[in-house]
């Protein structure tokens, strides 16, 4: 049976803009990743999701698993793992149209991970 796909639309927006701050993620105290080139994602009314580019990700610090669930509007999402916490990690490697930007990024689970977004309006 085909997968339904579906388009985001005013029953169900999705956006991706560029953070525009620095996205740091650690996990049992060592950085995960560091990035000034996250992407936000917001989909409905769900919380805003960090998606941080693969290549700012440490390679050492996860690793494929097999688990993989299904998306309709974003596609079939594949998962890693990090040392202390299993699949906290998600990303669309084939991700559908409306949201190919987030083509070789990941997200984080945020209650496995700590994620800070630094403050945009801090001074430098």
């Amino acid at each position: 049976m085909a997968k339904p796909r579906l388009q985001p639309g005013p029953d169900h927006p999705i956006t991706i803009t560029p953070t525009g701050s620095r996205v740091t993620v650690t996990a049992g105290g060592r950085v995960v990743a560091d990035t000034g080139n996250a992407l936000t994602l917001q989909e409905a009314s769900y919380p805003p999701v960090q998606y941080v580019p693969l290549a700012d990700v440490d390679p050492a610090l996860i690793s494929a698993t097999d688990h993989q669930t299904y998306c309709p509007y974003k596609g079939d999402a594949s998962y890693w793992s990090l040392p202390e916490a299993e699949n906290a990690v998600w990303g669309y490697r084939d991700p559908y149209d409306a949201v190919a930007a987030i083509k070789d990024h990941v997200a984080f689970y945020p209650d496995k991970v700590e994620l800070r977004i630094e403050d945009r309006t801090a001074a430098s």
